[in-house]
């Protein structure tokens, strides 16, 4: 069940179903292709291509929502440490001209077959990390979210996202404000 009746739209993709968190200015929402399990995006309600787009107020609370959200992700995921990330545009890999802040939760080696701690940043700009072609591919078969390891990774499917944005909304309510 969506947390809100209105449309949620992540550039121009409708992503309602994957909202598990909502303020008046901004939305938390879960990732069709996690690079980690939990990486996760929190995003101004008003669609924006550039982060100098945002109001003061948009900032403010985009930032507070990266902070709780991040917050109740590292808790959930067991993380030691996350990656907070904006890609500012389609050169710095922005693939969705919406702001969008990455939440990743991280742990100790967790890439070290991947090539260490920055292999993160490689990813995200690489193919695995092009949330526009992610979204436009929507629809396609998906499976489980498999080993990041895995080459074979696909899109989750629209009920795995729904599922896992339910869960989160939960989780967001045990942490209150």
């Amino acid at each position: 069940m969506p947390l809100t009746k209105d449309v949620v739209k992540f550039g121009q993709f409708v992503v309602t179903s994957q909202v598990f968190h909502l303020t008046p200015l901004s939305f938390a929402l879960v990732n069709i292709k996690p690079l980690l399990p939990g990486h996760v995006l929190v995003s101004p309600r008003r669609i924006v291509p550039r982060f100098h787009d945002l109001s003061a107020a948009e900032v403010q609370d985009l930032f507070l929502t990266v902070q709780r959200v991040s917050r109740m992700v590292e808790r959930v995921f067991s993380a030691t440490a996350l990656n907070i990330a904006i890609q500012d545009g389609a050169d710095a890999g922005q693939s969705v001209p919406h702001v969008h802040a990455h939440v990743i939760p991280r742990r100790k080696d967790d890439l070290e077959k991947e090539g260490g701690t920055d292999a993160i940043y490689k990813m995200m700009e690489g193919e695995e990390g092009d949330l526009g072609g992610q979204l436009e591919g929507r629809g396609k078969e998906g499976g489980r979210f498999p080993a990041v390891d895995n080459e074979e990774r696909r899109p989750r499917s629209e009920e795995e996202m729904v599922e896992e944005a339910e869960w989160l909304a939960g989780e967001m309510e045990k942490d209150g404000e």
